[in-house]
């Protein structure tokens, strides 16, 4: 008798059996105690990694742990299946994104399976089947009818040769990635998921998740959130019936203020400079950062600016003060302009020594003396240069100037946040259609529910110029739901984000065709009581989950604030191993290797 451990031959008839006998469904009784283990679902890129099995390894250890104590454990995998690299596939190689995700997708099941996880396929979801989608647009239309959807314009990367927005990792120093063209910064009509409503709360209700969450990840939320209690104040534009309003945490240094500072894409950036002497500077210098992206702006160390030739009035000392464009200012944050202090901010600092601006000290340190010619000082202390409000504390003149600012009606006090609203329009074909139409007689009209889901249609161009959904006539036309006439659809799919905001919730319930989930199963399960995954989703990912679960609660569908008790971030394979052992594509590994050792490695 042969002493071998024939492996190979148990491994594949123990997965077979526990496959035919979906030893892993779960079961729906709610008179046991439930544990409901997932870990983040892959994006179908074809292969398997080692990352992708640490990942996945942690999860399953966890499942059999809880399973073998008796618990009713639910431990579902899907697929995050939209997305651009489906498109670009298209693109380059005439494959529709949908066989190219469907085939990626099988054979990434069936790398699973062989490594023997213990999932209930029965559950399985891909985010582009519109069994799934349709409650993406579904949950669009209710935050469309309390207003937490919105449109408005927004700045994006244009690749004006392509025709085509880019995202921020699609544009190479200034440059289209597939064409090379010049990319500029274009405003362009956008939907908006009104997150800010949810801000105090979702930074509140961090503390529940205290010692359950890494506390780097609810540092890094605290401060994308970045809550920030300070005063607006309205600056008067000399000449003009318009004012500059700034937003300012230290209302106590304005009468420091030596310029004000405006974004490039401010809409007064180029109006101001009008008939002024500076006017074509302006232009070259905002058209220079307009064709930067948001990323690389964050990045330029050198402070630059071109002064407009207008200027505004300090709204206490009614001074006057010149109006710079500046590439330090960001419209994306606050208002895109500032009131500079360069007494008491580094950056103003630099900046005005370089445009030699007046420095003017406007507080004093307690306790030492300070060269306010060698650098800003950004602390405490007590006001000088200050009319009436010299000798006061800082802390105290901040209250005291804010209260003045708001008796002449000319700013108040205000709590800001980092935090900006969520842009999901994606000139995209592989993602989920918006759905709302637009008529010429009734304007925006939301798509009515019992039409959901808008499909998207199969017969497009995928050229890498303009947005693939306007090639198809039969989509883009329609019929206005409210007066029949002709209308057009939104040809914007949603971001991939939206997907993979609530996926965890239709597991409890993947294949209700009445309603994203039933409300008592999704009771039973949630929430989740062990995620594992990355900790680069800790501030988008992480961040729309709870936001979506905190807007379903307050729609009745669930009775939740938080989506997961516990989150575990696994770390990152290292490349260089990764590369050593090929990737370790999981159906062609050494025959020598047992799926346990594997799982080991």
């Amino acid at each position: 008798m042969s002493k071998e451990y024939n492996f190979k031959e148990i491994e594949e008839k123990l997965l077979k059996e526990w496959e035919e006998n979906k030893i892993y469904k779960t079961e729906e009784d709610k008179s046991k105690e439930k544990f409901y283990t997932l870990e983040m679902f892959p994006y179908p890129s074809g292969k398997i990694h080692m990352g992708h099995v640490r990942n996945y390894l942690i999860g399953d250890v966890i499942n059999r742990f809880y399973r073998m104590k008796g618990k009713n454990t639910l431990h579902p995998m899907g697929w995050d299946a939209f997305g651009m690299p489906a498109e670009n596939a298209a693109i380059k190689s005439g494959v529709h994104p949908a066989k190219w995700t469907y085939d990626n997708i099988n054979y990434m099941k069936e790398e699973m399976k062989r490594l023997g996880f213990s999932y209930d396929w029965d559950r399985e979801v891909a985010t582009c089947n519109p069994d799934y989608y349709k409650w993406n647009q579904w949950i669009f239309l209710k935050m469309y009818e309390k207003g937490i959807v919105y449109r408005k314009s927004a700045v994006v990367n244009w690749c004006p040769n392509d025709k085509t927005v880019l995202a921020n990792e699609q544009v190479i120093e200034g440059r289209c990635w597939r064409c090379d063209t010049p990319v500029v910064q274009k405003e362009i009509p956008s939907w908006f998921v009104k997150i800010t409503a949810y801000a105090e709360e979702l930074l509140e209700d961090l503390k529940k998740l205290e010692g359950k969450w890494p506390k780097a990840v609810l540092t890094m939320q605290e401060n994308w959130i970045g809550k920030s209690v300070g005063a607006t104040a309205k600056f008067k534009i000399d000449g003009f019936d318009e004012y500059l309003e700034i937003f300012t945490t230290r209302p106590d240094t304005i009468y420091g203020t030596t310029f004000m500072a405006i974004a490039p894409e401010h809409p007064l950036a180029l109006k101001l400079a009008e008939g002024t002497p500076y006017e074509d500077e302006i232009k070259k210098f905002v058209n220079k950062y307009l064709s930067m992206s948001t990323k690389d702006r964050n990045i330029v160390e050198e402070k630059e600016g071109v002064f407009t030739g207008r200027y505004a009035i300090n709204p206490l000392n009614n001074k006057k003060i010149p109006i710079y464009v500046a590439n330090y200012i960001l419209w994306g944050y606050g208002t895109g302009a500032i009131m500079a202090v360069p007494a008491h901010d580094e950056r103003d600092f630099e900046f005005a020594k370089k445009y030699n601006i007046p420095v003017i000290p406007v507080i004093k340190p307690e306790d030492t003396e300070w060269d306010f010619d060698k650098e800003a000082y950004t602390g405490a202390g007590i006001l000088i240069n200050s009319n009436s409000f010299d000798g006061l504390h800082s802390t105290e003149a901040k209250k005291k100037i804010t209260e003045e600012l708001e008796k002449r009606g000319l700013g108040k006090e205000t709590v800001n946040y980092r935090l900006r609203d969520w842009n999901i329009s994606r000139q995209r074909y592989w993602g989920t259609p918006i759905p709302i139409i637009y008529c010429d007689k009734c304007g925006v009209v939301p798509v009515p529910e019992e039409d959901l889901p808008v499909i998207l249609p199969e017969d497009v161009e995928f050229t890498g110029k303009g947005n693939p959904l306007e090639t198809n006539e039969d989509f883009v036309n329609t019929t206005c739901p409210k007066c029949k006439g002709k209308a057009k659809r939104e040809t914007d799919t949603m971001d991939t984000f939206v997907d993979s905001s609530w996926y965890f919730l239709r597991y409890t319930d993947p294949h209700n065709d009445k309603k994203p989930f039933d409300k008592e199963k999704a009771e039973y399960w949630m929430p989740v009581d062990v995620y594992i995954g990355g900790i680069e989703h800790a501030v988008l990912h992480l961040l729309y989950s709870r936001f979506f679960t905190k807007f379903l609660r307050d729609i009745g569908l669930i009775d939740i604030d938080e989506p997961f008790e516990k989150l575990i971030t696994q770390g990152m394979v290292l490349k260089k191993w990764i590369s050593i052992e090929k990737l370790l594509e999981i159906l062609e590994v050494d025959e020598n290797i047992s799926i346990d050792e594997l799982k080991e490695l």
